[in-house]
């Protein structure tokens, strides 16, 4: 092999090695990056509000007292609820009584609903409703939910609100998904269902 050919083999494994540092180079960095991406994720994640508040409202043409049984009677309430309405494979299962404080039912689901148990703790005839909201599947939490009818004038605001404690993984979870928008956006379903039937004009049919 002559003194050129040489040269021109030892230059193109000298640009090739160079190629080769410079891809693992390449690679190293979008790792680090990807890696401190994911540490600045879940320490944001743990920053966030220990507790969060999801809540609506709606203002509805009919008294409170017309609209109260519909949410106090967990039947009528699943009547509207959007959260029973919208998963088909949803299977409910009645306390021995669905009114007032021991008013309970139990479901479970193949699908998004998951599994648990809604019971009512407080009522305050045609003013307010409190319920326990116990979660056992896709992940373990227990909320609250309020109902408070206020009346203004001849109509009544409906608000439905949801208190509870975020846990780590919900709260990772909320970095990237905005939970006020996907459970507010059902609230908001449910009490246009509400007011549709309060009002007269709404379908029966229970879960």
């Amino acid at each position: 092999m002559h003194l050129d050919e040489v040269d021109v083999v030892v230059e193109q494994r000298h640009a090739f090695q160079t190629e080769v540092c410079i891809m693992f180079s390449i690679i190293a960095i979008v790792g680090l990056v990807l890696i401190a991406a994911v540490v600045c994720l879940l320490v944001y994640a743990a920053t966030r509000p220990n507790e969060f508040r999801i809540a609506r409202s709606v203002a509805i043409d009919a008294p409170a007292e017309a609209i109260y049984p519909l949410i106090n009677d967990l039947r009528r309430f699943n009547e509207w609820n959007p959260f029973a309405k919208g998963d088909p494979s949803l299977k409910v299962t009645y306390g021995a009584s669905t009114e007032g404080k021991t008013g309970s039912y139990d479901w479970d689901s193949t699908g998004r609903g998951g599994k648990g148990r809604m019971q009512i703790t407080d009522t305050l005839p045609a003013r307010r409703v409190t319920m326990s909201l116990q979660f056992e599947k896709p992940m373990k939490a227990t909320n609250t939910v309020h109902f408070t009818l206020q009346p203004q004038g001849a109509a009544t605001e409906v608000s439905w609100e949801m208190t509870g404690v975020s846990t780590y993984m919900q709260k990772l979870f909320g970095v990237c998904f905005n939970m006020d928008k996907m459970v507010g956006g059902e609230f908001d379903k449910g009490l246009t269902s509400l007011k549709a039937q309060a009002e007269g004009t709404g379908a029966k049919g229970a879960v």
